[in-house]
């Protein structure tokens, strides 16, 4: 059953497909408000192979005309999609608030942030170099052999598959840093939605609809579709018309999907974000002369949003002494004193009790939250091992996604280093130093550039700028493609491919590599970057 999409914000229950709100005929699943266990109106039916394939076949269908459209125009469809976004207000707010459980102020900030990437990836089309234009200019002349007329742009993969999170059901979701990207590189987009917040989902999805139609993009640009990661996920991964992926969830879900997608007969690449637990070092003299004040600080973005974080600190590794017993004390009343915070759903909520008891067994209990009867509650949880039984457990080196973090002391620099180096691969890592410290910092830098995306020094990872130097990403499992980012300017790069053109006749070839520049882009002509 098919019918037009409206500008009304009344939720329909219904998916997106190619501008079409379509039913489900699968599973119907609800929101649910998890601070009250309470489900929320109205159900969405999951789709089935059929909608899988309008959505792709849509998809391929307007690829060759959406990416053929100019950066400008591209530009124009992202800033009408986050102007579409922002003019939900409340609607949209409330509606996320009560899926989630997160606050108001977290979710407006998610509005903002959302928007913001959208933006972002415009002002990136309209500056130019993500096309990445190269002209080595013919040399008839040169000896022994001349040189041909070579030119080379980033072109477009086709349409991208896109798995919505579930702890960010804004910024990492149907309007996120994923869809975005793909949009700007050229890329037709097809949404799985998360089923913890499909309303909002719905909402943010006819934003983007709504965008399509009011920019003139092909209709297929966009889908969003509801099922079950096993069956609608995997058919959406090894349809043939879909070149990409991007996937933010568990470590479960995303190796499943990068080998669905390896199994292909034509394999495509999986940008999957899946699990870290971000170790935080901290030096010497740092615990010398401010432990308890680091202590208070790490329970305070260890706590932050019920941990609920791909960037939370999962793991603090320094020396054993009077600095870390500092550190630990601060840290050991800062939980204690924490109240328990809602969790963005029951399975979430449950995963999180279940590590958390699985590593009280293994490692000494610090201290915890204080205690509730409140459904679906994150009780802070803090743990203490020793150096040698974490190198030695597979379950104190799981991520416990969740506000709960395990202290590893180590007997000295060399210990700490080791423990370092056999850490697996990380979004994050950070480091707390003071001067006297960067001696060791620097070796402990040098181990760490292997392990992790981003380096942190004197800060805490939760947050993360969306900016053109930031690096969201990291070696497995933090990722399945460590050379890419899912956050900043950079991410656009995942969606593209390089393509060399060889004495292409002048009239053929496409503007960003065209004579006389006419984009007015930067172009590496020749070995040297210039704009003429």
């Amino acid at each position: 059953m098919t019918a037009s999409l409206t500008q009304s914000t009344e939720l329909t229950g219904k998916m997106i497909i190619a501008g079409k709100a379509v039913q489900g005929s699968g599973t119907a699943v609800r929101g649910i408000d998890p601070s009250t266990g309470k489900t929320l109106e109205p159900a969405y039916n999951h789709g089935d192979l059929t909608d899988v394939d309008a959505a792709a076949s849509a998809a391929s269908a307007a690829f060759g005309d959406y990416r053929a459209t100019t950066s400008e125009t591209r530009a124009q469809f992202l800033d009408a999609i986050a102007d579409n976004i922002a003019a939900l207000g409340d609607t949209l707010i409330q509606r996320a608030v009560a899926e989630s459980g997160l606050p108001v102020g977290r979710i407006t900030g998610e509005v903002g942030r959302t928007t913001g990437q959208l933006r972002l990836f415009a002002s990136v089309l309209r500056e130019g170099s993500w096309n990445g234009a190269r002209i080595d200019p013919a040399l008839p002349d040169r000896a022994p052999l001349p040189r041909a007329d070579i030119r080379q742009r980033k072109v477009a993969l086709g349409p991208v598959a896109v798995f919505g999170a579930s702890n960010f059901p804004l910024a990492f979701s149907v309007a996120g840093g994923d869809t975005a990207s793909a949009l700007a590189a050229g890329c037709p987009v097809i949404v799985k939605a998360h089923d913890a917040h499909p309303g909002t989902s719905e909402l943010v999805g006819r934003a983007i609809s709504d965008a399509v139609v009011s920019t003139g993009m092909p209709s297929g640009t966009f889908s969003l579709l509801y099922g079950s990661g096993r069956t609608l996920g995997t058919a959406l991964v090894t349809d043939p018309r879909v070149k990409a992926v991007g996937f933010t969830g568990s470590r479960s879900g995303g190796t499943a999907l990068v080998a669905a997608a390896a199994g292909r007969r034509e394999p495509i690449p999986v940008y999957a974000e899946m699990s870290s637990i971000n170790p935080v070092f901290v030096l010497d003299k740092a615990l010398e002369t401010r432990g308890a004040d680091l202590g208070r600080a790490f329970v305070a973005s260890l706590t932050l949003g019920s941990g609920q974080f791909c960037t939370n600190p999962g793991l603090v590794i320094a020396v054993d002494g009077a600095g870390l017993d500092s550190f630990v004390d601060a840290a050991r009343v800062a939980v204690s004193e924490t109240a328990p915070t809602t969790m963005l759903t029951p399975n979430i909520a449950s995963s999180y009790a279940e590590g958390v008891d699985k590593l009280s067994k293994s490692a000494t209990e610090v201290a915890r939250g204080t205690e509730t009867d409140a459904p679906n509650a994150c009780r802070a949880a803090l743990f203490v091992t020793d150096a040698d039984t974490f190198l030695t457990s597979e379950v104190e080196q799981e991520e416990v996604f969740g506000a709960s973090s395990l202290i590893v002391k180590c007997t000295d620099a060399q210990q700490v280093r080791d423990v370092a180096s056999l850490l697996e691969g990380q979004l994050t890592a950070t480091i707390h130093v003071d001067d006297d410290d960067h001696a060791e910092a620097g070796k402990l830098l040098s181990v760490l550039e292997l392990k992790a995306g981003r380096i942190l020094f004197d800060g805490w990872p939760t947050g993360v700028e969306v900016g053109h130097a930031m690096v969201h990403g990291g070696p497995f499992p933090a990722t399945s493609n460590s050379a890419t980012t899912s956050v900043g300017s950079l991410a656009i790069e995942r969606f593209l491919r390089p393509v060399a053109y060889q004495d292409v006749p002048t009239a053929l070839l496409p503007s960003a590599i065209a004579d006389g520049n006419p984009d007015k882009i930067w172009r590496r002509i020749d070995g040297q970057l210039t704009q003429d």
